[in-house]
């Protein structure tokens, strides 16, 4: 199963982003949209989970945060990484947003993932978006596209 990971947008979706996602069976946003009609358009790629950010109040419908299990595999999405806290016994990644900067980093038995910005990226990264392999129930995979 393939996952594309999407945060802080900013109000707007490049070209390069959808193309990147095609192909993928789901989509997470980890808020930052700005903008509904973009998670419109990310949902004609394929459906999707999204988390509001700081900058999204009054702007989206989306919760604050979520825990899906995708593929086996049990997530915590928030937008900003502070939000996370302890993460519950069954989670394997959190993904957020926030930073902008792409983050694939594991503690303990939890992996984050941050996909970076697409349109404002900082710390020296360059717009991205992220893609996740699942296979048996487990994270085989996450690289970053750049967009």
């Amino acid at each position: 199963m393939k996952i594309g990971i999407v945060s802080d947008l900013h109000g707007k979706l490049p070209g390069a982003a959808v193309e990147a996602l095609q192909g993928v069976d789901r989509i997470i946003c980890a808020g930052d949209v700005e903008r509904e009609p973009l998670l419109w358009e990310l949902q004609t790629v394929a459906p999707v989970i999204c988390v509001m950010g700081n900058n999204d109040y009054g702007r989206i419908d989306a919760p604050f945060w979520a825990s899906p299990t995708i593929g086996g595999v049990k997530f915590l999405i928030v937008h900003r990484p502070e939000d996370v806290g302890v993460p519950a016994p069954d989670v394997q990644v959190v993904v957020h947003g926030h930073t902008h900067i792409p983050r694939n980093q594991r503690i303990g038995n939890v992996l984050y993932v941050n996909p970076g910005s697409t349109t404002r990226p900082r710390g020296g990264s360059d717009p991205s978006i992220a893609i996740m392999e699942i296979e048996d129930g487990a994270v085989a995979d996450v690289r970053f596209v750049t967009v």
